[in-house]
């Protein structure tokens, strides 16, 4: 079962109607994608099903719905629908997922840190031998996380491609903080043992980011040319007066 959420950046009410199939689409297994109105995948799906409101719901290319759905009528809709086994690739929508928002967090508090060592040492680019730690504090840790959490979020939706989720974000999480912790301890008590495991784990969280990425990057796109070809026949005209956010198709 494919479910399409056809949202845009001005609707007021579309997140809502995207928290509300995201629950749904961790319990049953269904395909989800959230599609912009503003990208070309939204647009032949605005124009294959002549809609004129948002946020609407389409289900195997069949227009279902508009305004937002409870969470009851949503799983009425997708009871076809097995239960969900594991984790599947995640279609980038308006709303951040736990861990690109746990990234984020965690690069705005080395932001914080970098910035305390600066204020104690007047500069992150000093003599010594604590040198590279408060360099990994800003690059590493700020500048790294924030293009994890911002990247994973956002190349999704410039190309239509899902995104691996599941294990792989709370692996690559754990090896780059792990991976900075080990690495400035090994500058501060000179062990190059320390120094090789936290290099290496950093490195390797750019492995697992690459990994995810991409797919993402590379992959046709499952939205656009598909929709657009799909036959228009069993795309009912909806008259649509009582909804919350209005365009012309």
């Amino acid at each position: 079962m494919k479910v399409e959420l056809l949202v845009s950046e001005w609707c007021p009410t579309c997140p809502q109607a995207e928290k509300v199939w995201r629950q749904v689409a961790e319990e049953r297994d269904i395909e989800f994608a959230v599609l912009d109105m503003m990208q070309p995948e939204g647009r032949a799906l605005t124009q294959r099903l002549r809609i004129r409101t948002i946020p609407a719901v389409a289900i195997d290319g069949v227009l279902q719905g508009v305004g937002v759905q409870s969470l009851s009528d949503a799983h009425r809709l997708a009871a076809a629908a097995p239960l969900r086994k594991r984790a599947s690739p995640r279609h980038a929508g308006m709303l951040l997922s736990a861990d690109n928002r746990l990234f984020i967090a965690t690069a705005m508090i080395y932001l914080m840190a970098s910035g305390a060592w600066l204020l104690a040492h007047g500069t992150l680019a000093g003599d010594g031998a604590l040198r590279p730690a408060g360099i990994h504090l800003f690059g590493a840790g700020f500048v790294l996380s924030l293009i994890y959490g911002l990247g994973a979020h956002m190349l999704p939706r410039f190309t239509g491609n899902p995104i691996r989720v599941g294990a792989w974000p709370r692996v690559q999480y754990g090896c780059i903080n792990l991976g900075i912790m080990l690495f400035i301890g090994g500058h501060w008590s000179a062990s190059r043992w320390l120094l090789v495991s936290g290099g290496g784990l950093m490195w390797l969280s750019l492995l697992i980011f690459t990994l995810r990425v991409w797919p993402v990057l590379w992959r046709r796109a499952t939205g656009g040319k598909q929709n657009a070809e799909a036959p228009a026949a069993r795309a009912p005209r909806q008259d649509l007066d009582n909804t919350d956010s209005t365009m012309q198709a």
